[in-house]
């Protein structure tokens, strides 16, 4: 029951967040351009709660929790429409006596402020840290590609086209960057039998352009599994007394031939106080050491073995300076890969069934809050990011449709016909339309698929 309330928790949550920040940059510049303030509404219909302000201000939350807005004075409205809102003050500032400049800065601060958290919330992650099993591969199967470019064993992933990786999740999306596309992946491994990097050339060829839910990793033969390297070994342990250092790949227990950590796990719970063999793979060369776990009792009292070590993490963290500046790039580089997705749906090297919809934001909003709150605010601050470039488009109805407007009007030297900006205005609402049934029938396709 908790699960099916986490859902729609988490999907206020994010959405929430992302609404009232993105209206926020719209609100404080409009403020400080000096225009009257009408409204500000998070989501449409019905108001459910509102308030106004000491400047005349109503402030609303209304019924249907998928967006908001906020409305500035014009001169050209109506009585009818202005009835659930403050009076107007005298010597109102109305929307249409603003410059261009201000209008263009008004319609632009949404999406700027979206930016801006993301930058802040991709910076904080930084700063606080976070830990990751270290992405290490087994080796893929003869018929992929990763196979056929040159990889027989078990590695570790470092860079993937000269960008350098920290966990499964970064793998993941410098990968998603390439969909689409033909070319060659470059990808830069730790190969663990070998004990040195090795430079693959993977190539693509519109690659996974016709699926809906691409599998990155498997279409290439990566297979992410928690191998049996050592990441860590605790001083004066059975471990270190047994020789293990960091990095030491173990291959075989007791000549029974082991490549996960769980397997090895099991080998050392089972037998405590008790020696055995142990065939490591270290820099490329095969040893043989003895260890012998130790005894400690698990929460039922049971002796088991330990050894004293911990699988390969990876430890992300930085000092706050540099976490934020690093949170400025991560944001530019996630607008950049948006852009690149959004232009390849555009020319159909990617389905536009990858787009997802309220359902399916909910669903990626409930399964990373159950995993951990650093994926929910990652996944936050990637939403934030798409919904600045979303906004950005040349679509009347959004952000970019009044930039497009206004400029017009600027070269112009004169307001657009209202002609013209009722015609936008339904334009505006078919493409919103066709874009909100489209991402709903993606939604509800993948929910029972």
């Amino acid at each position: 029951m908790m699960d099916w309330l986490l859902y729609p928790l988490a999907f206020a949550g994010l959405l929430g967040v992302l609404v009232v920040v993105h209206e926020f940059g719209h609100f404080i510049v409009a403020r400080r351009s000096g225009v009257h303030v009408l409204s500000f509404s998070v989501g449409f219909g019905r108001s459910l709660v509102s308030w106004v302000d000491s400047r005349g201000t109503t402030f609303k939350l209304s019924l249907i929790p998928l967006g908001g807005y906020v409305r500035m004075y014009d001169e050209r409205d109506d009585t009818a429409s202005l009835k659930d809102l403050a009076a107007v003050p005298a010597g109102a500032v109305s929307h249409s006596q603003l410059s261009a400049f201000w209008k263009i800065a008004i319609a632009a601060a949404g999406p700027l402020a979206n930016f801006i958290l993301a930058a802040l919330i991709y910076g904080a992650l930084f700063m606080v840290g976070s830990t990751e099993y270290s992405p290490t591969t087994q080796a893929p199967k003869d018929n992929t590609i990763l196979a056929q470019s040159g990889l027989q064993t078990p590695a570790r992933i470092l860079r993937v086209d000269g960008r350098a990786v920290s966990g499964w999740q970064s793998v993941l999306m410098a990968l998603s960057d390439r969909l689409g596309e033909t070319g060659r992946i470059e990808l830069d491994v730790y190969n663990l039998r070998q004990g040195r990097e090795q430079t693959l050339q993977l190539p693509i060829a519109t690659w996974l352009q016709e699926q809906t839910q691409p599998d990155v990793l498997g279409a290439l033969g990566l297979h992410p599994v928690l191998l049996s390297v050592v990441g860590e070994v605790v001083a004066d342990s059975p471990a270190s007394v047994a020789g293990l250092k960091p990095g030491d790949w173990v291959t075989g227990v007791n000549e029974r031939n082991i490549a996960l950590w769980r397997e090895w796990v099991d080998e050392i719970v089972k037998y405590p106080n008790t020696p055995m063999s142990l065939t490591v793979v270290r820099g490329g060369q095969t040893l043989q050491l003895s260890a012998t776990p130790g005894v400690r009792n698990d929460a039922e009292g049971k002796p088991i073995g330990f050894l004293g070590v911990s699988p390969d993490l990876v430890e992300v963290k930085f000092p706050p300076i540099q976490a934020f500046l690093m949170g400025w790039t991560e944001t530019l580089d996630k607008t950049a890969m948006t852009l690149s997705m959004l232009e390849k749906m555009v020319v159909g090297l990617l389905s536009v069934q990858n787009l997802v919809g309220p359902v399916g934001i909910a669903q990626i909003a409930g399964d990373t809050a159950k995993t951990s709150w650093q994926m929910f605010f990652g996944v936050m601050a990637l939403m934030s990011i798409s919904l600045g470039v979303l906004n950005l488009l040349p679509v009347p109805l959004l952000d970019g449709g009044q930039i497009v407007l206004v400029s017009i009007e600027a070269i112009k030297g004169s307001p657009v016909s209202d002609r013209i900006q009722q015609g936008a205005v339904q334009l505006g609402l078919l493409l919103v339309g066709l874009m909100f049934v489209l991402v709903t029938f993606n939604d509800l396709t993948r929910l029972f698929s």
